[in-house]
């Protein structure tokens, strides 16, 4: 595999969409554990408990999705600056810039046809996502629940891609393309000094 320099263009296109899937996983954790409406709304019930009111369990659900609410708007915040991130990624090959690579080139090695192949399987889970997602906020009412089905998978892959994505990089870094982490961090290898 060829040595690659890494314009500015591409490394904060890079880390941008790096550090909004970042937060917008970190929404999700946070949904799946400590906000999950049932626990958020055991802690409500426990509390009441220990004075003289109650709630409904359907109140309960009620109030802490009305509590976690204001945290999962960020989730949609993040998913809105995705999708103009995913955007500009898109149009930027137009304009020269992160042109994408063909897994199906014959004079490829194996390794770079699987790492071609991973980015576009990325590519077009993200837009999966990305889509959906708009449709649940934006969309009709009556798709919305499908939508939830499809997207709620997004979890799945972006979690295997990043597997995949730091395995990549680590072995590379660790064995035949030495200074690749900080080529995607400055710009340019870092060289030891004698």
């Amino acid at each position: 595999m060829k040595s690659r320099n890494y314009s500015a263009i591409y490394r904060i296109m890079h880390w941008s969409i790096a550090i909004c899937m970042t937060l917008m996983l970190i929404t999700i954790f946070l949904r799946m554990t400590w906000m999950n409406k049932n626990h958020v709304a055991q802690i409500i019930q426990e509390y009441l408990s220990t004075t003289d009111q109650s709630l409904s369990q359907d109140q309960l659900i009620i109030l802490a999705k009305k509590i976690r609410k204001p945290m999962w708007d960020w989730h949609i915040y993040f998913g809105y600056a995705l999708v103009g991130l995913y955007s500009i990624r898109m149009a930027l090959p137009l304009f020269g810039q992160m042109k994408f690579s063909n897994p199906f080139n014959k004079d490829l090695g194996l390794k770079e046809k699987f790492q071609y192949a991973t980015y576009l399987v990325f590519y077009v889970c993200v837009a999966i996502s990305l889509i959906t997602g708009l449709i649940i906020v934006l969309g009709p009412k009556n798709l919305k629940e499908s939508m939830e089905s499809i997207h709620v998978l997004s979890i799945y892959y972006l979690l295997a891609f990043i597997v995949i994505h730091l395995s990549g990089v680590f072995f590379c870094e660790f064995t035949n393309h030495q200074g690749l982490i900080s080529k995607i961090i400055s710009g340019s290898k870092k060289t030891k000094e004698n």
